[in-house]
């Protein structure tokens, strides 16, 4: 495990400086903030303060499951590598792209889809990450339907038009471990930083020990 000043690079740690001055007081509890923090980092957009929704387990649920080494199945490949470093600096989790599982696309589901539901079928108890693919979050939350088994942390944050505050929605319906951008943001962006700053908890955790 690596010392925890060696996991954020010294401009980052300036970013944030400016980010904690321009946000000022705020409601989210500590780790809360260290999630949204990242993730207005990367996208440079201070809406997401207020946007950013947590079940009360999921970041408990989210670090025991990262500690437990369970895969990360991301929903596309840009997520895949926004998260990669940071994993194997870390916990070196296996991680997942579900499009890159199905070379073609079922009949009626997209190859996002169609390479979650292969994805459930293996790791059910694994960490989901699902920043572009909506579709890929209906499956997921149609799979959570008929399912005792369940995942460590679903992370929701997929960005359009098309079916995307629906999926989100679905998902809100479920008690599971979930963390929620509310409406039509998000994004691959968002969706790493989310798990990247898991990933930073986690090992302050075990650091701090």
């Amino acid at each position: 495990m690596l010392n925890n000043s060696k996991l954020i690079h010294p401009i980052v740690e300036q970013s944030f400086a400016i980010i904690d001055r321009e946000v000022g007081e705020h409601g989210l509890a500590p780790q809360e903030y260290a999630i949204a923090r990242r993730v207005i980092h990367a996208t440079a957009d201070f809406e997401y303060l207020k946007l950013l929704r947590f079940s009360p387990d999921a970041i408990d649920s989210g670090i025991a499951a990262i500690k437990q080494g369970v895969p990360i199945v991301t929903d596309v490949t840009m997520v895949k590598q926004g998260i990669r470093n940071l994993v194997a600096k870390t916990f070196n989790n296996p991680v997942i792209a579900a499009v890159e599982q199905a070379e073609v696309a079922a009949p009626g589901k997209t190859r996002t889809e169609t390479g979650l539901l292969r994805c459930w079928e293996k790791y059910p108890n694994a960490i989901y990450v699902i920043g572009n693919a909506p579709t890929a979050l209906l499956a997921l939350c149609q799979q959570l339907s008929d399912s005792q088994t369940l995942p460590g942390l679903i992370i929701g944050v997929p960005v359009g038009f098309v079916s995307v505050i629906e999926s989100k929605q679905a998902l809100a319906k479920f008690d599971v471990p979930q963390i929620l951008i509310e409406g039509r943001k998000g994004g691959s962006p968002a969706a790493a930083s989310i798990l990247n700053a898991l990933l930073i908890l986690a090992s302050e955790l075990m650091i701090n020990k």
